[in-house]
């Protein structure tokens, strides 16, 4: 049995690719993952959200406009609906006709490349606790023979409880643009291992605070090399970005 994923084991590449490879793809499609790894990344952040009949599969915005030709909310429509979509022709020419992927597509993917994925709980308004539930009990479902679990992570607590409930095992990551008072006490009551910040909330007072804690710190969405110099000085964890042309991520 591997040690449990915390401070003193930590299985994840320091170097992720957001949405699969940043904009030099359409975000979140089996393009991007496949684009991100032909640039020697090993790891990769991706949105999950429910159909409307409660399959998890790849989105970032709550509607469908600006990453695929379709309309109104995503949630909204069946699968049977989106799997139609294009979600490439709004990037390039190149990535027409690139379907919106399901979870167990990108899981597929990720288990036979050996691959490690941040799974961002991305729900529906509304849709919180059920979205975390489902997407965990997804996750553990589909990682249940692989050594490193995704890690789950969400701005929303709601969500992150539920899939605490669900699938107690899985590793989860708090996800914050701004630091409250109780951002520490919100992570350890969510029986978090991580925190992942806008990269300009982290200093090194916020990361001994939460090293301090037991948690591991990441940063979202470095791309300008001043600042991922910065983060690596501090000794981050784990840095998210767009520029996996930039970022070499050995």
């Amino acid at each position: 049995m591997s040690p449990p994923i915390g401070t003193t084991h930590w299985p994840y590449p320091r170097w992720i690719a957001h949405r699969g490879a940043g904009k030099l793809a359409p975000e979140n499609t089996l393009a991007a993952f496949r684009l991100g790894a032909a640039h020697g990344y090993r790891m990769f952040e991706c949105d999950v959200k429910l159909s409307a009949d409660g399959l998890p599969f790849l989105l970032h915005d709550a509607t469908l406009e600006r990453t695929s030709n379709g309309r109104g909310s995503a949630g909204g429509l069946p699968w049977s609906a989106l799997s139609q979509l294009d979600a490439g022709s709004w990037h390039s020419r190149s990535h027409a006709g690139e379907p919106l992927p399901t979870l167990q597509a990108i899981a597929q993917y990720c288990l036979r490349n050996g691959h490690q994925l941040n799974i961002e709980i991305k729900p529906t308004p509304g849709t919180e606790g059920k979205t975390g539930e489902v997407v965990a009990r997804s996750a553990a479902q589909l990682w249940q023979a692989a050594t490193v679990p995704p890690l789950l992570s969400s701005f929303q607590p709601a969500s992150l409880e539920a899939a605490r409930t669900a699938a107690p095992q899985l590793p989860r990551a708090l996800l914050l643009d701004t630091l409250p008072p109780d951002w520490l006490q919100q992570a350890q009551a969510l029986d978090c291992v991580a925190v992942v910040c806008n990269h300009a909330l982290w200093d090194a007072a916020t990361l001994a605070q939460a090293r301090g804690a037991g948690l591991r710190c990441l940063a979202y969405t470095v791309n300008d090399e001043w600042a991922a110099q910065r983060l690596l000085d501090l000794g981050i964890d784990g840095i998210i970005t767009d520029r996996v042309d930039l970022f070499a991520p050995g």
